[in-house]
């Protein structure tokens, strides 16, 4: 089944404030995602919450979309984290109820993600100096919405690839820490 974004989810564009040195809140912003969309730890504590719309607060299953600049990525938001608000680098996707059931918001952060849907988003992107990828081009995007078993299945394969690639990363590293140590011992002979 292959559904239009705006006919199965809420789109908003995230809140413009200044973050505190302290707060009960997080103010989610680019910086604090790696390129891959996701979340670097520690998160700090850095938003005054008194004066925060509710509607501006982030939920659980929120799906994060940074359309400003050349780090296009969506993430998932997990309300494990503490009560955040996106800042407006991001566009905030809450899945509508009737398609909860069937589609998982980890999918649907793997499908904007998956290389051509990401290409299909940057070609429309508008600006010069900061490039950004608007809302009405977000909400035209086509989802390929398979079962939950095979939206399960293909998140798994995503994470054992991932996984791959970081042990390949990590085999790289001790390699060239043996050749560096190999060639330090020689110069010290």
């Amino acid at each position: 089944m292959k559904i239009v974004l705006r006919n199965i989810a809420s789109i908003q564009t995230g809140y413009f404030t200044k973050p505190d040195s302290d707060g009960e809140g997080i103010y989610l912003q680019a910086k604090h995602f790696d390129e891959n969309g996701l979340m670097k730890y520690p998160l700090h504590y850095d938003l005054e919450m008194t004066n925060i719309n509710p509607k501006h607060l982030l939920r659980n299953g929120d799906v994060l979309f940074a359309a400003k600049g050349t780090k296009n990525f969506a993430a998932l938001y997990n309300s494990g984290d503490g009560s955040a608000v996106a800042s407006t680098s991001f566009f905030v996707i809450r899945l509508t109820n009737p398609i909860r059931e069937k589609l998982l918001p980890e999918f649907l952060v793997w499908f904007i993600n998956n290389p051509p849907s990401l290409k299909l988003l940057k070609d429309q992107a508008m600006g010069t100096s900061i490039v950004s990828i608007s809302k009405s081009v977000l909400t035209e995007l086509e989802i390929s919405i398979p079962t939950l078993t095979i939206q399960k299945a293909i998140l798994k394969i995503a994470e054992l690839r991932n996984r791959e690639r970081e042990i390949k990363s990590e085999i790289e590293n001790l390699k060239e820490k043996q050749v560096q140590t190999a060639i330090l011992n020689a110069l010290k002979k």
